[in-house]
């Protein structure tokens, strides 16, 4: 009878356990906060090539995120011929949703990629704890009550990945492939050639490949 009540309580904390700390070892935190590099820069339009797939409804176009100030950004996602889709600002905590298609215009969607592409430029955040793992530097933080972990490669210090999570369940995956060049300007870090956005508890996926000028 102890047996199984023990095995039955691995079992529950197994299954609660956090998969993305699965395989990481605890680490002193060695920095006050975490720095995303990517779309901090008021020089550079970030336009990408980008596909929403939203409960099955497809949407294809242009997506621009210009960063207007130190804590403004405005996020516009166009057709190809450059009819709006949606326009969105974000002015520090406030989130303005400027336009957006009647398609698309519901409460569970627009509070989705509010909090997608908040997650995308947002730049600095406190680190509650730290990991590692032989590929990667890890760094926790927390919001409203949910944990973002951001992964950067060691040794490059690239951030390659940031999930998002409530204490016990993954939510969101965003996956960055950072530009590729010999010898990065401040400029050319900010830049991610691809970023993928995939949800696991709704039917949303964002795939965004940047579109390099000639």
């Amino acid at each position: 009878m102890r047996y199984l009540l023990i095995s039955v309580l691995w079992m529950v904390c197994t299954s609660c356990a956090l998969q993305t700390t699965k395989g990481l070892r605890q680490a002193p935190v060695k920095q006050a906060e975490v720095v995303n590099p990517y779309f901090s820069e008021t020089s550079i339009d970030y336009v990408y090539k980008a596909k929403i797939d939203v409960y099955g409804r497809y949407f294809g176009g242009i997506l621009i995120v210009k960063k207007l100030s130190g804590t403004s950004h405005r996020v516009v996602f166009t057709t190809e011929f450059g009819s709006k889709i949606f326009d969105f600002l974000y002015e520090g905590d406030t989130f303005t949703k400027n336009f957006i298609l009647e398609d698309l215009d519901k409460k569970i969607v627009v509070n989705t990629l509010n909090k997608d592409f908040r997650l995308l430029i947002t730049e600095k955040v406190p680190v509650v704890e730290q990991y590692a793992s032989e590929k990667h530097n890890v760094y926790r933080t927390e919001a409203e009550g949910r944990y973002n972990f951001y992964f950067f490669r060691k040794g490059e210090e690239t951030l390659e990945k940031l999930v998002h999570t409530s204490k016990h369940k993954e939510k969101v995956t965003i996956k960055f492939e950072s530009l590729q060049a010999a010898a990065k300007t401040s400029e050319e870090n900010s830049i991610a050639e691809k970023i993928s956005i995939a949800h696991n508890n709704i039917k949303l996926q964002i795939d965004l490949a940047y579109l390099i000028k000639d």
